[in-house]
């Protein structure tokens, strides 16, 4: 593929499951079908013959719908092949293990292991901190944190701002008193919407505490390089530029807030041509479009859109 032709990849990450996800492009692909052959080494059960069954309880689970996000994703970026160099690549919380082994700063198995763990450890923290997530849509972000601060003072409930997709899209995580109480007081506020999330914990919270010791123990066994190409944190917006920070960042994801709109813009400022989302749903896609300055953006999640991609990507270089 030509040079001249500037991609960036996003990625999403916990809530875009579905059942029969990943599919598709399994039974198309080569590529694709290879990585959850290898997926199923690593885990010991078959990840996808989960996400071809279900239930869709079970894949909600957090210790399953991390490494069955995670495989799906990187199988559609695989189904691609050689006609994609991207420059840049950024995925929303855990989707960042996506860019990071895309951008070979670790390679699939060792990644996979690693998101394992995070699921697993989130999974015993929602258990032990049982909590939630909403949406706030079409507030202010400065009066939505204002009402998360005085909640947390009015009622000692454990709420905070947990992802700040754009500035008229902000999820709310915590307890589940905290965030039913924010988000009433949203509404009362003049929010047009307060969307409680398919998730199963209060990600992005001091909730996940208790899954830190155990994630961060996996991140720093884990043998990570520098990547190929530019990955930009969800944690201060800003590319990787060695291991050790990459090793911090990936850690405290899980407790600190996602700077989305920030790292977005950071995507923008590569002077992109086309960003393509790989991932089941189209997630961040939509987010993007919106934003001032983007690019085509796509959004691969079957073989399907695998294939109007590499059409789309050899027009250009013969353009």
């Amino acid at each position: 593929m030509s040079t001249n032709v500037r991609v960036g990849l996003i990625f999403p990450g916990q809530g875009s499951q579905s059942v029969g996800m990943g599919v598709d492009v399994a039974t198309h692909a080569p590529a694709s079908r290879d990585l959850f052959e290898r997926a199923k080494r690593v885990l010991g059960y078959d990840l996808l013959e989960l996400q071809r069954s279900g239930p869709e309880e079970k894949l909600r689970e957090t210790q399953y719908s991390q490494p069955a996000i995670f495989a799906t994703n990187v199988a559609l970026y695989a189904a691609v092949g050689d006609v994609l160099r991207p420059v840049v690549s950024a995925g929303h919380s855990f989707g960042e293990f996506c860019s990071l082994t895309v951008a070979s700063a670790i390679d699939f198995e060792a990644a996979l292991r690693v998101v394992d763990e995070r699921g697993k450890a989130m999974q015993m923290a929602a258990e032990r901190a049982p909590g939630g997530m909403s949406a706030v849509l079409g507030l202010d972000p400065d009066k939505i944190r204002q009402v998360v601060e005085a909640t947390r003072a009015e009622t000692g409930a454990r709420v905070a701002l947990a992802n700040f997709n754009s500035p008229t899209q902000i999820v709310i995580s915590g307890d589940i008193r905290g965030v039913q109480h924010a988000g009433d007081r949203m509404l009362e506020a003049g929010a047009k919407r307060v969307v409680p999330l398919n998730v199963s914990g209060a990600w992005h919270s001091d909730l996940m505490d208790l899954a830190v010791e155990r994630f961060s123990a996996a991140v720093e066994a884990a043998p990570f390089v520098a990547p190929s190409f530019d990955v930009i944190s969800n944690v201060d917006a800003q590319p990787y530029r060695d291991v050790a920070t990459i090793k911090t960042n990936l850690v405290q994801s899980i407790t600190h807030e996602v700077r989305w709109h920030e790292t977005a813009q950071r995507l923008l400022s590569y002077d992109l041509d086309v960003i393509v989302e790989f991932g089941a749903s189209a997630v961040l896609g939509p987010l993007m479009k919106r934003m001032d300055g983007a690019p085509d953006v796509l959004t691969v999640a079957d073989f399907s859109g695998v294939q109007k991609l590499v059409n789309k990507l050899k027009d250009v270089v013969t353009a």
